[in-house]
């Protein structure tokens, strides 16, 4: 921050000083998590879909549209992991009965197995990452990652 008030004064670099640590922080969480779920033999992009699932409750299922929306990402890139999830057993695609032209992706034991081992050692790993902080540091960060992030996600 120093040098940058040095080299550009004219410039006001506060938002450094939240932002790039932010980033900084968000790189070491990237890497948590790969190394998490790679425990467990899942990617990140795997995690989500399973995870989205397993957040429903049983019967663990969501349509495709659903999916989208929880992970946000395209309907082709949507198409193309719950065919893999479909291949290694994770998930399979079942008549929706409330539209015979729709299907709803379920979670099948095996991946509902692999999601719950790899959220537990998910949080393993990010209780350590939060562990310089105690309980009211934790909760007084959230609700400013919140505020934050309100008007990005609308």
């Amino acid at each position: 921050m120093a040098a940058w008030h040095s080299e550009r004064p004219d410039l006001d670099v506060e938002p450094l000083q939240v932002l790039s640590r932010v980033s900084r922080l968000a790189r070491h969480l990237d890497r948590a998590r790969r190394v998490a779920f790679a425990g467990h033999g899942l990617e990140i992009w795997e995690f989500d879909v399973l995870s989205a699932l397993r957040r429903q409750g049983a019967p663990y299922q969501l349509t495709p549209g659903a999916l989208l929306r929880a992970t946000l990402v395209t309907s082709g890139t949507m198409t193309n992991r719950v065919d893999r999830l479909a291949e290694a057993g994770l998930v399979r695609r079942e008549p929706d009965p409330q539209d015979r032209r729709g299907v709803l992706v379920t979670l099948t034991p095996a991946g509902l197995d692999r999601v719950d081992s790899a959220l537990a050692g998910l949080l393993r790993s990010e209780h350590a990452l939060l562990s310089g902080l105690s309980e009211a540091d934790r909760r007084t960060l959230a609700d400013l990652l919140r505020i934050l992030l309100a008007p990005l996600d609308a």
